[in-house]
């Protein structure tokens, strides 16, 4: 039986960090990964925070994408997670996930401000095309998916579609002057998924290349729209990749 590859959000470690700090996890003991984590200031008592999973384009890492989602995840009050693919040129399956993308809160240990429920990916690139995979195969525990810039992986869909169990909401957000992942292929998968059933908030952006970090603000600010207005019925439910 494959060992379940648990990354646990180490809460307590961010109290007494300067406000706005983005801090770098190691789970190499755990899953061979390393993440950066980001939590809002000054948590009040009992407050908790719904959570973002970032997941980074080809080359780069997980503080990418977190540094351009802090200002946001400040003032809205979200805990950000952005994990480093273990090949940073891509993001690989079962390697990165879905059991590397298992956050949860570690046997009431912590003294920190805490996470429940929702839990929300948001990818980019490589990240988006992840996310889709993800967000199919984790539909139980995924209140939501917001990509940018990507799209189904073709060898895996069909399957990943018909396995999945609750029809989890999708935004995706593409440049309509896009050369990495063209509009008709995106569109093309946003036609696949809604014919699944999966219900899909689809975002042309004119005039809009493949390059997410100079439009990052409004990008952000429409996927939390986007994601914040999901929520679960149910506890977030993890199926285990290796039980199946």
């Amino acid at each position: 039986m494959r060992q379940v590859l648990v990354a646990t959000l180490l809460l307590c470690a961010v109290v007494g960090l300067a406000a706005d700090d983005i801090v770098k996890r190691s789970l190499k003991a755990i899953s061979g990964h390393t993440y950066v984590l980001y939590v809002p200031p000054s948590p009040r008592p009992g407050e908790t925070f719904p959570l973002v999973i970032t997941l980074h384009g080809s080359g780069r890492d997980g503080r990418s994408l977190v540094e351009k989602w802090r200002p946001l995840a400040k003032q809205e009050r979200f805990v950000l997670a952005g994990p480093d693919a273990l090949n940073r040129e891509g993001w690989q399956f079962p390697a990165d996930g879905p059991d590397a993308l298992y956050f949860r809160r570690r046997g009431g240990e912590e003294k920190g401000p805490d996470h429940q429920r929702p839990l929300y990916i948001f990818g980019h690139s490589a990240g988006a095309v992840f996310g889709l995979s993800m967000g199919l195969l984790e539909s139980e525990y995924l209140a939501a998916v917001s990509i940018h810039a990507g799209a189904l992986d073709d060898k895996n869909a069909d399957a990943l579609m018909r396995g999945a169990t609750r029809r989890i909401p999708f935004q995706i957000q593409i440049g309509t002057e896009d050369a990495l992942f063209p509009l008709a292929r995106v569109r093309t998968s946003r036609d696949r998924l809604e014919a699944a059933g999966f219900p899909v908030a689809f975002n042309e952006l004119a005039g809009h290349s493949h390059w997410y970090y100079d439009r990052a603000a409004s990008i952000n600010k429409d996927a939390w729209a986007f994601l914040s207005a999901h929520r679960l019925s149910h506890d977030p439910n993890y199926a285990v990749y290796g039980m199946r």
